[in-house]
């Protein structure tokens, strides 16, 4: 098993899909800068597109969501977000071209299948999309044969279902019940639909949950066929999200147990055939994802790893956030706030933070390292992490080798840990993060 450091895993860390994190935004950017940002993305783009409803609410979820029960509420919301990607899509310069779509929430199949054919075909209106890569998050448990017809509609070639977990009471515990044959149906739906990179998450570190339910729910992936399985620390954070309070916090599992269930799913998908990527994601090898991991490709943006190599990802939707070279930047989280802005016509950007040349070069030593586990890391960088750094050094996680920092294999479930050495927000800022594992 890895060498297990409490002191180590201690301090709560981001998962860095962005350098700075959301915890750095603020609402002081310049008047412009959104716009401004889009209007020079000449390049490749990439959009992701939020809807924050879900047709249940589960427990444990941190995600930006509401429950779908108004049909006005989400047609009301639908209106703004039609409205907004004919805004953005207006700053595009004539040179960029739209290449990958990403919907995610929530759960995009909250909407009617109806009301998402027509989101697609406004974005397909306003948007120059040349052949694009699409990807849907989906929930299983509103998954219909309906759906699998609009999925195959739009082309879609990547899903990631929410599974968690198989076992019904550990189901039971997180409020999120679906049965095995629900499962089985997704599945079957998906990719009679054309799906050929199909995702589970899975969760570990839940309420009474054993490791015997844990290699349940992997094994049952890997007989599904999923070629890509995200396997997550379930973060209790009561404080942050009060939903979580429904959850027994008595029967979550100790640190060292969670540390080992990430062993025993790391070390059970790697001896099935998959490719770590991180140590908390895995994909089979013909996957894009393993395959830009073996090609040196892989990258982190606020999907996590993906291939996705565009300078730019428009977030459109509530709470959505964009990313750009010079510029982060986040649109208004409620979804209130953010109808009303666009039926004044204003963009609904309320957060963010421009990226200056210091932060550019610490989020791809933070990037190198999460995707690729070294990078070079010059001598003045190095030294103003160094007091940070220096126990991973010290216990043997990790190592430099002729200028480039190393994470050894037994130091993985300490990479996001490594990587915070090198941020310098993190020795003020008083957000708290979920575990590093």
């Amino acid at each position: 098993m890895w060498p297990y450091h409490a002191d180590l895993l201690a301090t709560p860390v981001p998962r860095y899909t962005s350098y700075p994190t959301a915890a750095e935004f603020t609402p002081d950017l310049e008047p412009g800068a959104f716009a401004d940002a889009v209007a020079t993305a000449t390049d490749d783009v990439s959009l992701y597109i939020h809807i924050p409803f879900c047709e249940k609410i589960c427990w444990y979820c941190g995600c930006n969501t509401g429950a779908a029960n108004r049909a006005q509420r989400l047609a009301s919301y639908l209106e703004a977000l039609h409205r907004e990607i004919a805004r953005v899509a207006a700053l595009l310069p004539a040179s960029a071209r739209v290449r990958r779509i990403a919907f995610g929430g929530g759960s995009p199949n909250a909407l009617t299948p109806t009301d998402f054919l027509r989101l697609y075909q406004q974005l397909l209106t306003h948007f120059p999309i040349e052949d694009p890569l699409v990807s849907i998050e989906l929930d299983p448990r509103t998954l219909t044969e309906e759906w699998g017809a609009v999925i195959a509609g739009i082309g879609a070639s990547h899903a990631s279902m929410g599974v968690q977990t198989f076992a019904p009471q550990l189901q039971q515990a997180i409020g999120r019940v679906q049965p095995l044959a629900m499962i089985e149906a997704g599945v079957r739906i998906l990719r009679d639909a054309g799906i050929t990179s199909m995702n589970f998450d899975l969760m570990y570190g839940l309420p009474g949950q054993t490791l015997d339910d844990l290699t349940q729910a992997l094994d049952l992936s890997c007989r599904f066929g999923a070629e890509r399985i995200a396997l997550f620390g379930y973060a209790h954070v009561p404080h942050l999200i009060p939903r979580q309070r429904r959850i027994d916090a008595t029967a979550l599992p100790g640190a060292e147990e969670r540390f080992r269930m990430a062993w025993h799913g790391f070390s059970q998908l790697q001896g099935a055939g998959y490719q770590p990527v991180g140590f908390d994601h895995f994909a089979l090898p013909g996957d894009p994802l393993a395959q830009a991991l073996q090609s040196g490709r892989l990258r982190r943006n606020f999907q996590g790893f993906t291939d996705d190599r565009a300078p730019a990802l428009i977030g459109l939707g509530a709470s959505a956030i964009s990313s750009f070279p010079g510029l982060l930047a986040q649109n208004e989280k409620n979804p209130g706030r953010y109808r009303m802005m666009l039926s004044q016509d204003q963009l609904p950007v309320a957060l963010g933070i421009v990226r200056g040349i210091e932060d550019r070069r610490r989020g791809a030593i933070i990037e190198e390292l999460l995707c690729r586990n070294r990078a070079r890391v010059d001598r003045a960088v190095l030294e103003s992490a160094w007091d940070r750094l220096a126990p991973y050094v010290e216990t043997g996680l990790c190592e430099m080798d002729n200028g480039a920092l190393v994470i050894l294999p037994h130091g993985l479930p300490y990479a996001r840990s490594i990587a915070a050495a090198f941020d310098p927000y993190r020795s003020h800022s008083p957000r708290r993060f979920s575990s590093a594992v």
